[in-house]
């Protein structure tokens, strides 16, 4: 049975997963999104 990061790699080589990181760089380009990004990861670590 492959292991986790053996089946991340074999995602990331498909179509399908080229795809998600393509749509995922495009995301975390957008100033809007990377925005909000950045204030719920502001808001989780002031909750810890």
């Amino acid at each position: 049975m492959p292991s986790v990061i053996q089946r991340i790699k074999q995602f990331t080589r498909s179509p399908q997963g080229r795809r998600t990181m393509d749509h995922a760089r495009r995301t975390a380009s957008d100033p809007r999104r990377r925005a909000q990004a950045q204030r719920l990861l502001s808001k989780w670590r002031s909750r810890r």
